[in-house]
């Protein structure tokens, strides 16, 4: 029998949009999480906490929620002196997951970046494909086992680094992958790019050859920009797409960081994304579950594409 994960890719064959989630950093911080401090420690730490965001985000209309594992490779552990926890960590990440999940939950495994330059750009050693795949498989193993419906490669800013993620998750498990890329706005241009430069269409056509089953966007400026992205994406590709983009910029006031875009003015964008072939839609940093409830409700008003 083929994993559940895969309904995932079916439903949105047959024409449903569905909802992911929201910010994990916005919701740790508000519980306590100093700055500078592990959050897949928490999952050991803080497990009723982690525990509470998910089951929030499920509460909120999210369909699909994600681990608190972002930064769960080893490579991202050792900055912590943790990695030896790294199996540990995104195993209870996952249980926390679906424990608060109710029986149509997926649960999605948060894959992020290592913080590791590749070779080709790094000024130390850098790392190698050969690393990044062997980083991302003992990851995404863990996640396997801790019982994830599908993988979310996510806030990827390096075409090596995400390419490895995708083909890291392939390898251990007959599970969907969902992979998004941060894209920058570039304001002189009028264009959004990756770190190294890659078009939105240029994106979705090589992740897509990598494996990956859903592609798209998260991070990023806003949903003003989603929409752009998503739109140039449809037209490169005919596979899912997902965006989850942050509620805006970020404000800094002090030690205190909040972003521009309230659930309300976040959710106005919304109909414009789904409009442009969006398949999954969510939020990133600064949102919180009533960003996800106000974008739930406009998807519930949505008739499904034919």
């Amino acid at each position: 029998m083929r994993a559940r994960g895969w309904e995932v890719v079916e439903r949105i064959r047959r024409g449903e949009t569905l909802v992911f989630d929201g910010g994990y950093g916005t919701m740790l911080f508000a519980a306590g999480l100093a700055n500078g401090a592990c959050p897949e420690l928490w999952n050991d730490t803080h497990a009723d906490v982690v525990r509470g965001v998910h089951a929030g985000y499920f509460d909120a209309g999210s369909q699909i929620v994600e681990t608190n594992t972002f930064g769960g490779t080893r490579l991202k552990l050792n900055e912590y002196k943790i990695g030896d926890r790294t199996r540990e960590l995104n195993d209870k990440g996952a249980r926390l997951a679906r424990a608060a999940a109710p029986e149509s939950g997926y649960i999605a495994g948060s894959i992020g970046p290592t913080s590791r330059l590749p070779v080709d750009y790094a000024l130390d050693e850098g790392v190698t494909d050969e690393e990044y795949l062997d980083t991302f498989r003992e990851q995404a193993e863990a996640l396997a086992e801790g019982g994830v419906d599908l993988f979310a490669v996510e806030t990827m800013m390096f075409p090596q680094e995400c390419t490895a993620a995708v083909r890291a998750c392939k390898a251990v498990a007959d599970l969907p992958v969902m992979a998004t890329m941060f894209f920058q706005y570039e304001e002189i241009h009028d264009r959004d790019r990756t770190m190294w430069g890659e078009s939105p269409a240029e994106v979705a056509k090589n992740l897509v050859a990598a494996g990956a089953d859903v592609v798209g966007m998260n991070c990023g400026r806003g949903p003003d920009r989603a929409i752009v992205i998503i739109r140039e994406m449809r037209q490169a590709t005919d596979a899912p797409l997902v965006a989850y983009p942050n509620a805006g910029l970020p404000i800094t006031t002090g030690d205190t960081v909040t972003y521009e875009l309230g659930p309300e003015a976040m959710a106005r964008d919304y109909p414009a994304l789904l409009d442009v072939g969006c398949n999954i839609v969510g939020a990133c940093c600064g949102s919180n579950p009533e960003h996800i409830r106000r974008i739930a409700e406009i998807v519930s008003r949505r008739r499904p594409r034919k």
